[in-house]
C-alpha cells in the first residue's frame, strides 16, 4: 500500500512538473515574441535599419500600404519615407493576443503611430494593427510576414512643443545619439533636446 502511495506520489509530481514546464514555455515564448514586436518598432522609431532587419527572418516581408516589401528592402524604405514626411515618428504597442503552435505563431497587436509634422506645427496619432506570422528558429522568434492595417487618425495642434514648459526636456533622435543607446544611463549627459 505504501508503495503505490509513493509511486501514485511520483507519478503527480511528474505530470506537475511537466505542465509547468509546458506554462513557462508557453510564457517564455509570448514574451519573446512581443519584445521581437516592440524591438522592430523601436528600429524604425530610431532609423536603426539593423535593428528592424534583426526582427525579420532574410526571406521576411512586410505590407505597410499597397504593396509588401521584402525584407532586403523594408527597413530603409521604412526610414526613408518616415524621414520625408515627418520629424519624428513614434510607434506605441498597445494590446497583444497570441497564438502559437509549435514553432510558428499568429499575433496581432495594437498600434497607435505618433507622427509630427516637418514643420512641428502638428501632430498625427494614427492608429492600426499589426498581424504577424513569426517563427521560431533555432530558439529565436521573429517575424516571417506582417500585414499592417490603419484603421482611424485623428490631428492636433502640436506647437505646445515649442512652449517655454517642454523648453530642456529630452528630445529623441532617429540615430544611434538618441539617448536610449547610452551606456550607462547617467543623469545630465549632453543630448539633443526641446
Amino acid at each position: 500500500m505504501e508503495s503505490q502511495s509513493a509511486e501514485h506520489r511520483g507519478m503527480f509530481l511528474e505530470e506537475e512538473v511537466r505542465q509547468i514546464k509546458e506554462t513557462v514555455q508557453y510564457l517564455k515564448d509570448r514574451q519573446d515574441i512581443l519584445d521581437c514586436i516592440v524591438r522592430e518598432s523601436r528600429g524604425r522609431d530610431r532609423h536603426d535599419a539593423e535593428l528592424t532587419a534583426s526582427c525579420y527572418w532574410p526571406e521576411g516581408m512586410d505590407e505597410h500600404g499597397p504593396v509588401p516589401f521584402p525584407l532586403a528592402d523594408y527597413p530603409e524604405i521604412a526610414n526613408r519615407g518616415h524621414a520625408a514626411a515627418f520629424a519624428s515618428n513614434q510607434h506605441n504597442i498597445c494590446n497583444h493576443s497570441c497564438e502559437i503552435n509549435g514553432d510558428t505563431a499568429v499575433s496581432e497587436s495594437y498600434v497607435v503611430g505618433g507622427l509630427l509634422s516637418k514643420d512641428g506645427a502638428t501632430c498625427k496619432l494614427a492608429a492600426g494593427r499589426y498581424i504577424d506570422h513569426l517563427e521560431r528558429r533555432n530558439g529565436e522568434w521573429r517575424i516571417l510576414w506582417r500585414r499592417s492595417t490603419v484603421e482611424m487618425v485623428v490631428e492636433g495642434d502640436a506647437t505646445w512643443l515649442q512652449s517655454d514648459p517642454v523648453k530642456g526636456f529630452i528630445k529623441g533622435t532617429r540615430d544611434r545619439s538618441d539617448v536610449s543607446y547610452q551606456r550607462p544611463v547617467r543623469i545630465g549627459e549632453e543630448t539633443a533636446r526641446w
